[in-house]
């Protein structure tokens, strides 16, 4: 097997579509998105019904103009407005406001505060500190940020498969990570972005101690009565 450093493939710049998000983007005081609230609500359960807008507009008799503003929280409906949609959704009128009144967690973890867990690659010598960890987010998401710490304990485990998304980036130490069919001699400043649900893990361990954050995402799941 060869250890020689090898790198992804770079796509190219020009044909990469430009990301949606903007990471500076800066909202409007909370107590103005009331609107933008009640609207994701009002799209989010009449899609789930798996009706469409106009077949709201029968059952409640409010005009599509009027829904459609609602939903794009370009209108603030009366409370009359609202009991008719609540009442053609089938959800408490409270529901409309859920998304504006749950609360934004933040983490914050001292350095060496991490909480040590047990998990699979934890039987190869491979100790995990989680981070931090957001239940119930806004976002849908799953976050699990992990500082994962190798020494001359450590098995390799290039075997790990897992739903969602991996990134990681490497600390200290040196590794030859394997994806898949593909290997990455990773060392301090090296990131890997993947797939998780393809075979990874360390596959030589060059350089020990090794330590790199890993942070694994996937979608949350719905718990429904």
């Amino acid at each position: 097997m060869t250890t020689k450093r090898e790198t992804a493939e770079q796509p190219d710049h020009g044909a990469r579509a430009p990301l949606s998000q903007d990471p500076h983007a800066v909202r409007e005081p909370k107590e103005n998105n009331l609107e933008m609230a009640i609207g994701h609500e009002v799209r989010a359960y009449r899609k789930k019904l798996g009706i469409t807008v106009t077949d709201l507009a029968a059952a409640t008799g409010i005009s599509l103009g009027m829904l459609s503003k609602i939903e794009n929280g370009n209108i603030s409906p009366s409370l009359t407005t609202l009991q008719s949609l609540s009442r053609a959704l089938g959800v408490p009128l409270t529901a409309f406001f859920r998304r504006y009144e749950e609360p934004r967690n933040a983490v914050f973890v001292k350095a060496g505060e991490g909480v040590e867990l047990e998990r699979r690659g934890t039987r190869a010598g491979h100790q995990y500190n989680l981070l931090g960890h957001v239940d119930n987010n806004s976002s849908g998401v799953i976050v699990e940020p992990y500082l994962i710490t190798l020494t001359a304990d450590s098995d390799v485990f290039p075997t790990f498969q897992h739903e969602g998304m991996e990134f990681l980036y490497m600390l200290e130490g040196e590794v030859v990570y394997r994806h898949g069919d593909q290997l990455f001699q990773m060392q301090p400043g090296d990131s890997l972005f993947f797939d998780a649900d393809a075979p990874h893990g360390p596959e030589q361990l060059v350089k020990l101690p090794s330590r790199y954050l890993s942070i694994i995402s996937y979608p949350q799941q719905v718990i429904r009565s």
